[in-house]
């Protein structure tokens, strides 16, 4: 047994692998106490475990509480019966045991049926028969000789061959002859009788044995009662009875009633009795089975014979015979085929065509005749179906395109019997009618106007199709060709935006779309049409100006009190060249407002004429806004950047020194990748054009040397004193101009060399402290300075220098700066 554990335990652990909850087990009836059946495995490593038995249904001492051992580390649990058990396929086959496993706080529960296995080969002897103390029958001295006493109730028996038998001894002088036992376990009293045998007791031990070697034995105590005084008689005669065949089982049919000292009745004819029984204490019979007179005809006449008996005394006893009568009755309605009627035709099937014949028939009555009529539920009162006898026939066209006028038709056909009562059958009738593509479906042409800045997904509005045929809805949109900027919806027909519109690319879109009838029959796309939808895209100020260049750096030379204009801003928008309203504004970088926009000229006005005066170089970065001024909207705007160095020019002839200022530049260097294809010439290409070039200069040189030289000797001799003078005088001041100006030209290589690329020197003498009549003026125009040798002399009379507007007297310190230089020059 230690070597086959492990086995028991393995064959567990794969049957508890496959088995899962719920669990199902059949076991047979011969199984006896201790039987083990069912095992479990469970895994539960970190608890202990517990496995209990909640409840049995049926109710019962016949199972043991389940067992649970720890083999290695996992559990088997078993379920075995007890004791007690006492199992009989006969009275119960099958027990619901309800099991839970608890690990910790997981809790499982789980059903195990148990199905009680009936075994042909296993008799039980059961009953107070088999029991220790044995059965006590009483029975009248007056029993007739061979009389049944007792029934010995074994079930099975039969089927094994059992014999039973009396083993006590039976001797006279004590027993008037022996009790016997026939094959259908019947008592008989002694051939003799028990005349004389009152109060008299026989005990008999009856030996009962079947199969092979298998027995089993009880015991029978015969009590004899003397003889009663009165006698048993019915208060009725013999009598007829009639009941209708449809009273259900259970039904009391009649109460018969007798005098006597508690009475019991029984029936003794026929037995066993199939439709009827009594009651044992109060007399009263009633059915036991349906009283159906078709299936069975031996129904129609029941003679019963009742017989009413004292309880003590048996033999005490009186017998009724009465006859019951069963009435025919209309019970069952007419069963007809088929019991229900759905068929589905098209709308176009012809007048006449037959949809069902109906056959009928009376259970009740076979071969009788039935009543039949068609009644109309849904629509009511139509007459699109008829009923000729029993066939079921279309009577008028079917048109399904007018809604509610077909689609489903639901009526019945009322059979009835001729029977009493009257019995009725209903068949119920569905014929679903299905549409027929008839039409091809159509739409309206259709304009829709969109914006060109309208957002994605924006619905245009909808094609509206029309279908004669019903569902008048049933369409789907389909676009055939064309650009995917637009697409139309499947079902609603409503024409959405997909992608970007430009007015100025395309203003004109027309779609083709086809619209197709759905959900008719099979063939869905049969029928089709199609129409034109016109799309006008609307012109939206949607591009911004656009400016050229964006980004300007300038530098101005200006002076004290005067105005002067900067750049023209040249701003278009290039998609539309129509158009060409702008408003010009500064938002930023104007401190001081010294500048503005008349139009789109930038201006610097500076009118002031007292402090401040910046004496160093500015630098302006202005940030100007242009936006379109035209009637469409919305303005769209752009921002263009203007940096203007501002250079203050002043003379003054105080000071002796060269004044060098360097100004920071603060803009932020940026660094732009410009790719440009370019052409590279031969080598010997080069060589010419550089020489040709050379020559060319040359000769425009010499040309021009000779037309100077020509201008001068054209000029008035009186003048030529004052003209060397002058220019002795400017070639020598040239070099303290020069470190005036050196400071712009470390700031904007693009500033001029030399003083000729003032702007607004016009030339024009000024003296704001004397009156003009009083010192004579030297009115200097735009001059440039070849050499930084020469030097500016003023003539004799000649007091005051005016440099683009900015007069200077001979004693101030402009002038002493330009005769100290040109003293210095020589």
């Amino acid at each position: 047994m230690v070597l086959l554990r492990p086995l028991v335990l393995l064959l567990v652990l794969v049957v508890s692998d496959l088995h899962g909850l719920p669990w199902s087990i059949n076991v047979s009836e011969s199984q006896g106490p201790g039987t083990v059946l069912q095992f479990f495995s469970f895994n539960c490593s970190s608890h202990m475990p517990t496995l209990k038995l909640l409840h049995v249904q049926p109710p019962t001492t016949f199972f043991n509480p389940p067992s649970l051992t720890r083999w290695q580390e996992i559990y088997v649990g078993k379920v075995t019966l007890s004791s007690s058990a006492r199992l009989d396929a006969l009275a119960v086959n099958h027990y619901e045991l309800q099991l839970q496993f608890t690990c910790g706080n997981y809790v499982m529960e789980g059903p195990l049926s148990v199905d009680v296995q009936w075994d042909p080969g296993h008799i039980q002897c059961a009953g107070r028969f088999f029991s220790p103390a044995g059965e006590i029958i009483q029975v009248p001295e007056t029993v007739t000789p061979g009389a049944r006493l007792y029934t010995l109730l074994l079930p099975g028996l039969e089927l094994q061959g059992a014999q039973m038998s009396v083993t006590s001894a039976q001797d006279p002088p004590y027993f008037p002859g022996p009790f016997s036992i026939n094959g259908q376990g019947w008592l008989q009293a002694p051939p003799q009788g028990l005349k004389g045998q009152a109060r008299k007791a026989f005990r008999l031990q009856i030996l009962v044995t079947f199969g092979q070697n298998q027995s089993c034995s009880g015991m029978l105590m015969v009590k004899v009662l003397p003889a009663p005084s009165s006698q048993v008689s019915f208060l009725e005669q013999e009598q007829n009875i009639t009941i209708p065949e449809d009273v259900a089982p259970g039904s009391k049919v009649i109460q018969v009633q007798a005098r006597g000292f508690d009475l019991r009745y029984e029936i003794v004819s026929p037995a066993p009795c199939r439709l009827f029984s009594i009651g044992r204490a109060d007399g009263v019979i009633r059915t036991t089975a349906p009283l159906e007179l078709a299936p069975a005809a031996g129904a129609l006449v029941t003679v019963l014979q009742v017989k009413a008996f004292e309880l003590l005394r048996p033999w005490a006893s009186v017998e009724l015979n009465f006859t019951v009568t069963v009435r025919p009755v209309n019970r069952w309605p007419p069963r007809c085929l088929p019991a229900l009627l759905m068929t589905q035709i098209p709308e176009t099937t012809p007048v006449g065509t037959v949809l069902s014949t109906f056959t009928c028939a009376d259970p009740d009555s076979p071969g009788s005749t039935l009543d039949y009529q068609l009644r109309f539920h849904s629509p009511p009162g139509s007459a699109s179906l008829c009923l000729n006898d029993r066939v079921l026939e279309v009577n008028a066209t079917l048109d399904c395109d007018t809604p509610g006028d077909c689609f489903q038709h639901t009526a019945s056909i009322l059979v009835i019997d001729g029977g009493q009562p009257l019995m009725t059958t209903e068949v119920p009738v569905l014929v679903m009618v299905t549409p027929v593509n008839e039409f091809s479906p159509a739409c309206v042409p259709r304009t829709f106007w969109v914006r060109e800045d309208a957002g994605l997904r924006t619905v245009l509005g909808s094609v509206m199709g029309t279908d004669m045929d019903y569902p008048h809805s049933s369409i789907e949109y389909y676009t055939s060709g064309g650009s995917g900027t637009f697409a139309v919806d499947r079902l609603s027909g409503e024409v959405h935006l997909l992608g970007p519109l430009d007015y100025e690319q395309q203003r004109l879109y027309r779609l083709t779309v086809l619209v197709t009838d759905h959900s008719q029959d099979q063939d869905p796309t049969c029928c089709s049409g199609s129409c034109t939808v016109t799309i006008e895209v609307e012109d939206v100020n949607d591009h911004a100006p656009e400016c050229e260049p964006p980004f300007q750096e300038l530098t101005i030379y200006t002076s004290l009190g005067h105005s002067m204009e900067v750049t023209k801003m040249s701003c278009r928008v290039p998609q539309e060249p129509q158009r060409l309203a702008f408003s010009y504004s500064i938002i930023g970088g104007n401190s001081q407002r010294r500048f503005n926009l008349q139009g789109a000229i930038l201006v610097h006005n500076d009118l002031t004429l007292g402090p401040p005066w910046p004496e160093q170089p500015q630098t302006y970065e202005l940030l100007i806004h242009v936006a379109d001024a035209g009637p469409s909207i919305p303005h769209l705007s752009t921002t263009a950047t203007v940096i203007v160095h501002l250079v203050p020019w002043r003379a003054s002839t105080v000071a002796t020194r060269t004044h060098r200022t360097t100004v920071p530049s603060v803009m932020t260097p940026l660094l732009v990748t410009d790719m440009k294809g370019f052409w590279q010439p031969e080598p010997w290409f080069v060589v010419v054009l550089t020489v040709t070039s050379a020559l060319l200069l040359l000769a425009l040189g010499w040309l021009l040397s000779r037309l100077l030289r020509g201008l001068a000797q054209v000029l008035p001799a009186a003048s030529k004193p004052a003209q060397a003078l002058l220019l002795n005088s400017i070639q020598g001041t040239e070099g303290s101009i020069e470190g005036f100006m050196e400071a712009p030209r470390t700031e904007t290589p693009q500033a001029p060399s030399s003083i000729m690329s003032l702007q607004h020197f016009d030339g024009r003498a000024q003296d704001s402290r004397e009156s003009p009549s009083s010192q004579p003026i030297l009115h200097l125009g735009p001059l440039s300075f070849p050499t930084p040798l020469q030097c500016l002399h003023l003539p004799s009379g000649i007091h005051t220098l005016s440099l683009n507007g900015v007069s200077s007297h001979s004693h101030s310190l402009f002038s002493q700066c330009l005769s100290n230089t040109c003293r210095t020059r020589r």
